[in-house]
């Protein structure tokens, strides 16, 4: 059974881009390589050790993020105050006031530090189909906690960012 993971068509284009600076980066890694070979015994070579692992680690990379593509449902967002993949999410956390945006996006695409949670992420499952004014109950796992949505608004629709 082949499973397919959701993203945002912004999320599908990032790692498109990724692959790219991967590609390259590559002639210059098989280069370094080369020059490390050149320089005799492979036993004790660190260089040739480091330019071998450099160059496995890149193409490692290359696969892992070409099966994100190939296995990726692209997901489009509706026009609605609905919470769905794609959208921006202003929240309450009801046990103490404070404010966070959060942007819902795929998976491969969650990143905290810029405020992108998945849809498959305790915060992120509990806001799915829900609209602002509503409150939540997230099941986290330090305990449950409750959260009321403010606004829902289109992030990205299709390449472009929507403020």
């Amino acid at each position: 059974m082949v499973y397919y993971e959701q993203m945002t068509q912004h999320g599908f284009d990032a790692l498109g881009d990724e692959i790219e600076a991967l590609k390259k980066k590559r002639p210059g890694l098989i280069k370094a390589l080369q020059e490390a070979r050149a320089l005799g015994d492979l036993s004790e070579n660190a260089e040739y050790s480091a330019a071998k692992r450099d160059l496995r680690h890149l193409e490692s990379r290359l696969r892992y993020l070409g099966k994100q593509r190939r296995y990726a449902d692209i997901v489009t967002p509706s026009d609605t105050p609905v919470v769905e993949i794609g959208k921006t999410v202003e929240i309450r956390f009801t046990d103490d006031d404070d404010v966070d945006t959060y942007h819902i996006v795929g998976k491969p695409e969650a990143d905290l530090d810029a405020q992108k949670i998945s849809q498959a992420s305790p915060l992120g499952a509990a806001l799915l189909g829900h609209k602002p004014g509503d409150t939540v109950t997230v099941d986290a796992p330090n305990g449950p906690y409750a959260v009321t949505i403010l606004h829902v608004v289109l992030t990205y629709s299709g390449n472009q960012r929507a403020d």
